[in-house]
């Protein structure tokens, strides 16, 4: 069998030099709390209603639940609302079993609230696109997400907690 140009074979062997590259599988995702309120129904889903205002609110965490093994998951929250009356409320917690090995460990953090989550969202924006459908709504399309942008405010509110 010929090695490939950067020293490892096709089947994941090590590097020249005996290193492992570095590996992440995600070996299953999952809803894990879901709740769509729809408090105005059937009144608020009549022709004409004014389009509500949509605040959206992200969040991710990541635990570690065994050796080598996170999970990452990502909340979010959809608000809609048409003046002061609540038009409908999502609230999504979509996780995922990851599997990390040879990962340096001064960039797990990183790659846990970064990659995970960048990988996971587009299956969390489905959840809530249909249940926002099955809620009698068109459906919500969240736009993408920077994870490096929200990994980055998040480093940052943590320096400043620190220092104060």
């Amino acid at each position: 069998m010929a090695e490939n140009p950067n020293g490892a074979n096709g089947e994941g062997a090590p590097q020249a030099g005996g290193q492992e590259p570095p590996r992440v599988a995600l070996l299953t995702q999952y809803v894990k709390d879901l709740s769509f309120e729809n408090p105005r129904a059937p009144l608020g889903l009549q022709q004409g209603q004014p389009r509500p205002e949509i605040q959206i609110q992200v969040d991710v965490r990541a635990a570690q639940l065994g050796d080598g093994q996170f999970e990452v998951v990502i909340e979010l929250n959809a608000d809609a609302k048409s003046g002061e009356n609540q038009v409908f409320l999502v609230e999504l917690a979509y996780g995922g079993l990851f599997a990390l090995a040879n990962i340096p460990p001064d960039t797990v953090q990183q790659l846990l609230l970064i990659q995970c989550p960048t990988l996971l969202f587009p299956f969390a924006r489905r959840v809530i696109a249909d249940a926002t459908r099955d809620g009698g709504f068109m459906p919500l399309i969240i736009d993408p997400i920077d994870f490096t942008a929200l990994f980055r405010r998040k480093m940052q509110m943590a320096q400043e907690a620190e220092q104060a």
